[in-house]
């Protein structure tokens, strides 16, 4: 359970009680079910990273909706591989890392609350960007999106911090997105509609 959810956990569970036992029985059942709800949300569970030391992981749980080519001119200013996973309220949230690496920069920007899916809400909602640098000169971002109903993204990294590959390094609640800009010398192996595991998704290899 990540610990972001105990106090959602708490307030939902008291409140749950409390109706209870002023015999609302009704309230109480809906209640009970919202605390079961974000209880489920805000789990953890652990995962099995690839013995391939040269994989790249995904950073979430939920499905691919993009793979392109762009030159990315926001975070790392080069040609890259620009993939994106929407996660939704029924996915694990807890974010990790895709590739061993230096925390470079971290850079939150506040901003619109579009749906996470959308080409807008990726170029116009709140976000906050890892920028990492790896072994055999990979530097690559992790972008966290804040999505329509999302609206607050928790990032643990810290500017210096070294992180191994399946780290936890944040988290979003209650809908969202996360972007990858990869290096275009990597070997992509996702494709859009796939689902993929935080952790233990290969994204692709590096040569």
């Amino acid at each position: 359970m990540a610990r972001e959810g105990y106090p959602f956990i708490a307030f939902f569970a008291f409140a749950t009680l409390v109706v209870a036992l002023l015999e609302y029985q009704l309230t109480a059942l809906v209640l009970l079910f919202l605390t079961g709800f974000v209880a489920y949300f805000f789990r953890d569970p652990e995962r099995v990273l690839p013995d391939a030391g040269d994989a790249v992981v995904s950073p979430a749980d939920g499905k691919v909706i993009l793979v392109e080519k762009i030159f990315d001119d926001r975070f790392i200013n080069e040609h890259v591989y620009k993939v994106s996973i929407f996660m939704s309220v029924f996915d694990v949230h807890v974010n990790r890392l895709p590739y061993a690496g230096t925390v470079e920069k971290i850079d939150f920007v506040a901003g619109s609350f579009y749906a996470a899916n959308t080409e807008q809400g990726g170029l116009a909602n709140e976000h906050c960007a890892l920028i990492l640098a790896g072994a055999d000169n990979l530097r690559y971002a992790v972008v966290q999106v804040a999505g329509l109903v999302a609206r607050r993204i928790v990032c643990w990294a810290e500017k210096g911090d070294v992180l191994q590959r399946g780290s936890r390094f944040g988290l979003i609640r209650f809908g969202s997105r996360v972007d990858l800009y990869l290096p275009q010398k990597m070997q992509i192996e996702v494709r859009a509609g796939q689902r993929v595991r935080a952790g233990e998704t290969v994204i692709g290899y590096i040569p």
